[in-house]
């Protein structure tokens, strides 16, 4: 128990208290997976700085701390103009408060034939067999305590299938809510697309900004032949909260992934994306983090490219003001059968403050010969040319700041493709951008 403290210890004990509580405890497959996750965990307990794919994020702030799970019904209560404000219009919605379904707030009425969407905890009890072929399955080149203790821990969390053929014309959204002080959080989610499925889902995380709490998301995507999906993930936790978010996606032959991450929130925030790309598949990655006071935001990716012919795209930015601290580590590995690869890397951070700091560092390894692949980085402050340029046409130097700021920031928001998710993104962005006085007239 190299990596363990006091309150990773604690988990342990308490997980005899709660496990009875959790679903699928009649699944004796699903009991073995919680059992060697949780002896995983009380082997490694949480991530160090020691390890390398952790050195720029340090989370003893964490584990000074015992986060406990909501046991039973969900009974909190909730102000539903403001759960309404985050809500997509026109879509299907799984609730979460507090890692629990709420069926109140959710809505799943009119979902065609053939087609699942339901919380994870439903889906345990009426299609066992479907989540038993895909959980873990996903999660390949990542193995540490977050991870562990979402499998051992998880509560509740969206399932998704999408049989062959299907295009589902309304996006799917999962809205996970924490209400209370000091709760552990966690969400298990299966997205599961068929041959030429067509479909777009949201993942938005909240939290109610008097409380500190820690989410911990775990989101396994398959995307079958030919099939495309766009996953958007908007986490806008409390500013004393803590989160880990890991998405790990397989992708069969010829398929399309878009991914847009928006990270607002959270004193802490770490996440992750992992792809895994068969031949001919496609892989669009865009990010957007932003940072004030002492705010932590990580970001790390990893696209494996496993066979011939496979395209990515990433591109991720960060505003960072006072003394917020932004990560971005992308590593692109491809693999010797992976010929034809074509790959394209950048990250671009702009600094507020003196005091702001950007660590980043995109790697490449290339294990074939006939690749086209780059990588991009920046870190640097508003350009004064370019702040020259408005101002030398009558823009004070405050609104020519909000200008270049806000647009830094709008070229990733231009790049969602559903207008009800872009209008959720841009009344967050409007919230959470260092730069105040940005007017809607700008948009």
């Amino acid at each position: 128990m190299a990596n363990m403290n006091i309150s990773g210890s604690q988990y342990i004990t308490e997980y005899q208290d709660v496990e009875v509580s959790l679903p699928g405890q009649q699944l004796p497959w699903l009991v073995l997976h919680r059992s060697s996750a949780l002896q995983s965990f009380s082997k490694q307990g949480f991530p160090s700085p020691r390890q390398e794919e952790w050195r720029y994020t340090n989370i003893a702030a964490i584990e000074k701390k015992l986060f406990k799970p909501t046991v039973g019904d969900v009974a909190a209560e909730i102000d539903k103009d403001w759960l309404k404000s985050r809500q997509l219009e026109d879509s299907w919605t799984v609730v979460l408060i507090d890692g629990r379904f709420s069926a109140e707030h959710s809505s799943l009425e009119g979902v065609p034939d053939g087609v699942i969407i339901m919380n994870m905890a439903e889906a345990l009890r009426s299609c066992p067999e479907r989540i038993e072929s895909r959980l873990g399955k996903a999660i390949i080149e990542a193995d540490h305590g977050f991870i562990n203790l979402n499998m051992a821990w998880f509560s509740d969390g969206l399932f998704v299938h999408v049989p062959n053929k299907t295009v589902l014309a309304k996006p799917i959204q999962l809205l996970h809510v924490v209400t209370r002080s000091d709760s552990l959080a966690t969400t298990r989610n299966i997205i599961d697309l068929g041959a030429m499925a067509e479909v777009k889902i949201l993942e938005t995380y909240i939290g109610d900004e008097e409380v500190s709490y820690l989410t911990a998301a775990v989101t396994e995507v398959f995307v079958g032949r030919n099939a495309g999906l766009e996953l958007y993930k908007v986490q806008q936790e409390a500013l004393k909260a803590f989160h880990f978010g890991g998405t790990y996606v397989q992708q069969d032959r010829n398929s399309r992934f878009k991914h847009h991450s928006f990270s607002f929130g959270g004193l802490l925030a770490r996440n992750e994306l992992h792809c895994a790309l068969e031949e001919a598949s496609e892989c669009e990655l865009n990010g957007l983090y932003t940072g004030i006071k002492q705010q932590h935001m990580d970001h790390h990716t990893r696209i494996n490219h496993i066979k011939p012919n496979a395209i990515s795209r990433e591109y991720y930015k960060s505003i960072l003001d006072q003394r917020a601290r932004g990560v971005f580590q992308g590593r692109v590995v491809v693999f010797e059968d992976a010929q034809k690869t074509d790959s394209e890397m950048h990250n671009r951070n702009l600094l507020l403050s003196e005091h702001a700091e950007a660590d980043t560092k995109p790697q490449l390894e290339i294990y074939a010969d006939d690749v086209k692949c780059a990588h991009g980085v920046t870190v640097g402050q508003l350009e004064d040319k370019a702040m020259f340029y408005l101002q030398s046409r009558g823009v004070d130097k405050d609104t020519a700041k909000q200008m270049l700021t806000f647009a830094f920031a709008n070229e990733m928001v231009e790049k969602v493709n559903l207008d009800t998710v872009k209008v959720l993104i841009l009344n967050e962005l409007l919230t959470h951008l260092p730069q105040t006085g940005i007017v809607r007239e700008w948009l």
